[in-house]
């Protein structure tokens, strides 16, 4: 039955900016920078970046978990929250003003879940905010203790444990403590917490079908805070079998996810996932304390029980364990006016403030930022070029969105074909075809504008590499320069994704590709035959991904029985769109 859950909202694609607007209605101690739908990001309202004397605390990401991270806005603790649309990454342009709006002399850490999405485009807003002259550090924090090492490059996953991190770090930096020292702390903080939830139900994204997937008599052990599943589904038990089980897992010495020991002292939280009344939530907290203490031989100096990072309307818990010291505890202790942590605040400034420009900021002449009158035959082959790898693209959006349906969020095709079509819209106006490493860089800036999620990260960045290694290239461009462009974007994609050849993603098409592309050329052969001999390639290596175990992103959580039905939305994407662009070219040259 297509049921759609109730919630009080109004068009689903407006419930962040206004969950925002009501944020800093009810806490005068926050604004939020006027750059809606796109900049998304709460500050405390007494922070100007210029006249800030301390370092700026930085966190974000998806929305859907309130209160994280906006709630934990205030001084003590968060300077700003960047907050994406419902469990998506937020973009990099919206990082940056964050960056910019807050960030003084003293520079600002950004603290980030270890979320592939989430890495990215902070990772990039970070060296953009470097290049500009800022100081910036980020910590990552996982905490995750459900799902059994190792996990390839995805790691463990951020959950609730990341607000303890936000509470150490922004007492830190407001004791004046340096960049350095209080990324130092927030690091320490993070290696010291351990984190498990437990599932009654699945959540509901706005304006879709309620899922039935965890049936009636139903709980899932560690099921991650965007649906994602869990470590095992298991009959329903009273809660304090539960909270044994996760306890345990989380202090298990067999995966020495925490350096927690008999003895040790401890905090305690105990989160509610978005559907857990208060009074079930002080049951487990309760329930908690003395198989800690009794059980583990753990000192339970701090317990702290509430709604800090939920998901949704999912109904459940998730219980943090953090190992403490002095340090930590007076790090805790130490006064915050987050609303909710939480913290009363005084007075009422203005609700919003405008987004700050850069420090900087190059202007493009006329002929580098627009379409040219009349293009040469290199700006010809190129247009035909990317006219044919964005429409292959348009064309498999059902495809790629099944496929990921069943290895991921279900969205891949969607987001490739915003990101198609936007390159399409763009090169009617503004690519400067005659040149080939600026078209390189604009088609990264169309990419970015539209698609979300990890796949339009790493596209910006698979671009821009290119544009460096054309630009860097003497012109006039030859094939062999196109060979080296290629070449250097997948080197950056890995560097920043982290992936690389087997990993079960887009490089599983294109690296391949790469080594025949540049073997062909080297060798003398014909550059339209090497382009679709390593089109070929591409295909080949995309279709190879059904027999890889995943490594990166969500598809790592997923078994091998459902990895091996279906490729790899990401690679399959990629060869399409090299297939498609090596053809039209073979076409074109054989028609003239």
């Amino acid at each position: 039955m297509d049921f759609r859950s109730k919630k009080l909202i109004n068009d689903p694609n407006d419930v962040v900016t206004e969950f925002i607007e009501g944020l800093v209605e009810t806490y005068p101690g926050l604004q939020y920078l006027d750059g809606f739908p796109k900049v998304k990001v709460v500050l405390r309202a007494d922070v100007s970046a210029a006249t800030y004397d301390k370092v700026a605390v930085i966190s974000g990401g998806g929305s859907g978990h309130e209160p994280a991270h906006a709630g934990f806005v205030g001084e003590g603790m968060l300077t700003a929250a960047i907050c994406g649309d419902v469990f998506a990454s937020p973009p990099v342009d919206s990082i940056l003003a964050g960056i910019r709006a807050v960030s003084g002399s003293m520079g600002c850490l950004l603290i980030v879940k270890n979320y592939t999405g989430d890495r990215l485009n902070f990772g990039l807003a970070a060296e953009q905010a470097k290049s500009e002259g800022y100081a910036v550090e980020m910590v990552i924090v996982g905490d995750d203790c459900a799902l059994p090492p190792p996990r390839g490059i995805a790691g463990r996953r951020g959950l609730a444990g990341t607000i303890f991190v936000h509470k150490v770090a922004g007492a830190a930096a407001a004791a004046g403590l340096s960049l350095a020292e209080v990324a130092v702390e927030a690091k320490r903080a993070s290696e010291m917490v351990g984190t498990m939830g437990v599932a009654l139900s699945v959540c509901t994204l706005p304006g879709q079908v309620t899922s039935d997937r965890l049936g009636p008599g139903k709980m899932e052990l560690g099921l991650g805070i965007h649906g994602e599943p869990g470590a095992a589904v298991a009959d329903f038990q009273p809660v304090d079998i539960v909270v044994s089980h996760v306890l345990k897992q989380i202090l298990s010495t067999e995966t020495n996810y925490v350096p927690i020991t008999r003895g040790s002292r401890i905090v305690l939280m105990v989160n509610g996932l978005g559907a857990t009344p208060l009074m079930e939530l002080m049951i487990a907290a309760g329930k908690a304390v003395p198989v800690l203490q009794l059980e583990h031989g753990l000192a339970v100096d701090r317990v702290y029980t509430g709604s800090f990072m939920t998901s949704l309307d999912m109904a459940g818990f998730s219980i943090t364990v953090m190992k403490a010291d002095q340090k930590i505890l007076n790090r805790l202790d130490a006064p915050t006016k987050a609303p909710n942590w939480p913290v009363g605040a005084d007075g009422r400034p203005p609700a919003k403030i405008p987004v700050p420009l850069p420090l900087s900021h190059s202007t493009k002449n006329d002929e580098s930022s627009s379409r040219p009158q009349q293009l040469s035959p290199q700006g010809y082959i190129l247009e035909i070029a990317i006219e044919a790898a964005a429409t292959a693209v348009i064309n498999l959006k059902d495809s790629l969105n099944e496929w990921d349906s069943k290895v991921g969020d279900g969205d891949c095709g969607s987001t490739m074909f915003r990101g198609a079509s936007a390159i399409l819209e763009d090169m009617k106006k503004y690519y400067p075809l005659n040149d080939p490493a600026e078209t390189m860089k604009e088609i990264g800036s169309s990419v970015r504008k539209v698609m979300g999620g990890t796949s339009g990260i790493l596209y910006d960045i698979f671009f821009k590499a290119a544009y460096a290694q054309l630009k860097a290239d003497c012109n006039p461009v030859i094939p062999l320069h196109w060979a080296n462009a290629l070449e250097a974007a997948i080197v950056a994609v890995s560097k920043y994704g982290g992936a690389s050849a087997g990993y079960r993603t887009l490089l599983d098409a294109l690296i391949p590709a790469s080594s025949v592309l540049k073997e062909k050329l080297t060798g003398g052969e014909d550059p339209v035959n090497a382009f679709v001999v390593s089109a070929e390639a591409a295909v080949a290596g995309a279709e190879s991904t059904k027999s890889m175990q995943a490594q990166a992103g969500r598809s790592s959580y997923v078994s091998a029985d459902i990895l091996a039905s279906v490729p790899d939305p990401g690679a399959m994407a990629a060869a399409s769109w090299y297939q498609a662009a090596a053809l039209a070219v073979k076409d074109k040259y054989h028609a003239s």
